[in-house]
C-alpha cells in the first residue's frame, strides 16, 4: 500500500494531525473490506442525529454483535451453523432421537450471502451510539452528536488597554 504525505495539507492548521491519522485509517479499512458485504446506508435525521442501517438478512438478534472502541464502531455478524444451534439447544439427546429426522438441505442457486462479516465506522468527535433495532432484516443504529460546552464556539472580549499584555519570556 501507498504512504501519503498529509503535510501539505496542514501548514495553514493547528491540530489536525488527527485527520491524517482518520484518512490513514479509511485507505486501511478500504484494504480490508474490498467487499461489499453487508450493504449499507448512513442517513442523516438532523442536525446532530445519523442511522447506520446495515442490510442482514438471515441474521438473528443473536448473531450479531455491535462494539464501540474509542471513536470505532465495529458490527459484526456470526451465523450459527446448524451443528452449533443443536449443540446450544437446550433439548435432551433422547427427544432429538424420538423427532424426525429432518432432510438436508440442497441449494440450487445461492444469491443470499450467508458469510460471517465484520463492519468497522469511524466515529467523529462527540458522537455516541443511542440504540440498535433489528427490523424486516435491516440492522439499524441511531447515533447522536453531543458536542460538550466546553467544545462549542465561544466569544472571546477584546480588551482595550493602553499597553500590550505582557507575555511569558522564553529562557
Amino acid at each position: 500500500m501507498s504512504q501519503f504525505d498529509f503535510a501539505p495539507l496542514f501548514r495553514a492548521g493547528v491540530g489536525f494531525d488527527r485527520l491524517a491519522r482518520l484518512a490513514e485509517t479509511a485507505l486501511q479499512q478500504a484494504g480490508e473490506q474490498s467487499t461489499a458485504y453487508p450493504p449499507y446506508n448512513i442517513e442523516k435525521h438532523g442536525e446532530d442525529a445519523y442511522a447506520i442501517t446495515l442490510a442482514v438478512a438471515g441474521f438473528a438478534e443473536s448473531d450479531l454483535d455491535i462494539e464501540i472502541t474509542g471513536e470505532m464502531l465495529t458490527v459484526r455478524g456470526s451465523r450459527k451453523t446448524a451443528e452449533t444451534a443443536q449443540a446450544d439447544s437446550p433439548e435432551s439427546p433422547a427427544a432429538e432421537s424420538a423427532a424426525p429426522a429432518r432432510p438436508a438441505r440442497q441449494v440450487l442457486h445461492r444469491g443470499i450471502a450467508e458469510r460471517d462479516f465484520v463492519r468497522r465506522f469511524q466515529l467523529a468527535d462527540h458522537m455516541r451510539v443511542t440504540g440498535a433495532a433489528l427490523e424486516n432484516g435491516l440492522l439499524t443504529v441511531t447515533l447522536l452528536r453531543e458536542v460538550p460546552e466546553a467544545a462549542k464556539p465561544r466569544h472571546i472580549p477584546i480588551a482595550r488597554t493602553v499597553s500590550a499584555p505582557a507575555l511569558p519570556h522564553a529562557a
